[in-house]
């Protein structure tokens, strides 16, 4: 069973300054069955600018944090995330991530990397998430596929991306993290995939 997550602070950041000349435009592919099951959740929809969020990626071929590939957890006041087979993920504020760096196990080929500024970190919120999010992506976004603290690594919009899923207060959120140089691009690119919920954003 997936821990709840807690959510992460953020600061101020702005997203990359690059994107490709062009941007596709993307139409609404929401099967009917997945249509229904959104029809009962409120449809409210955010998107921020989270990349300010402290980024560590482990690459260790030693067990790290009881965590298992595909799912996430907090440790102390950071969100740890199993990204891939022997690599793992921690956000948070800078001394959330120092704290749950210093429980890394440092033996065998362990590698600590700052991933902070070569990443891009949005996070998406409200009930017309999923729904958005099956515009641009072909991942299965129902509570039984992709629950509270699952992650998945897709191509959303074209970019490959990990996505962790991170409620807050109740209400359905994502993590949406992509390489810096897509950053500008992906932004746009969600923020046009959300336009017909009504997406509202901040960064």
């Amino acid at each position: 069973m997936h821990t709840t997550p807690t959510s992460i602070q953020r600061e101020n950041a702005s997203v990359s300054d690059s994107s490709p000349v062009s941007e596709p435009t993307f139409a609404s592919a929401i099967s009917p069955s997945a249509a229904a099951s959104y029809a009962t959740t409120s449809q409210t929809l955010s998107i921020s600018d989270e990349s300010a969020i402290t980024k560590i990626l482990v690459r260790s071929d030693q067990p790290q944090f009881g965590l298992a590939f595909g799912t996430s957890r907090n440790e102390g006041e950071a969100l740890v995330c199993g990204t891939r087979p022997d690599e793992w993920l921690i956000l948070g504020m800078p001394h959330a991530v120092e704290a749950a760096e210093a429980t890394i196990d440092s033996g065998g080929f362990t590698n600590v990397i700052p991933f902070t500024h070569g990443r891009s970190l949005f996070r998406i919120t409200g009930g017309g998430a999923p729904a958005m999010l099956e515009k641009v992506c072909g991942i299965d976004w129902s509570d039984n596929m992709t629950p509270n603290g699952a992650v998945v690594t897709a191509s959303v919009a074209l970019t490959t991306c990990d996505i962790i899923r991170n409620d807050l207060g109740g209400e359905i959120s994502y993590l949406v993290m992509c390489d810096r140089s897509f950053g500008r691009y992906l932004f746009d690119a969600l923020i046009d995939a959300g336009d017909e919920f009504g997406i509202t954003v901040s960064i």
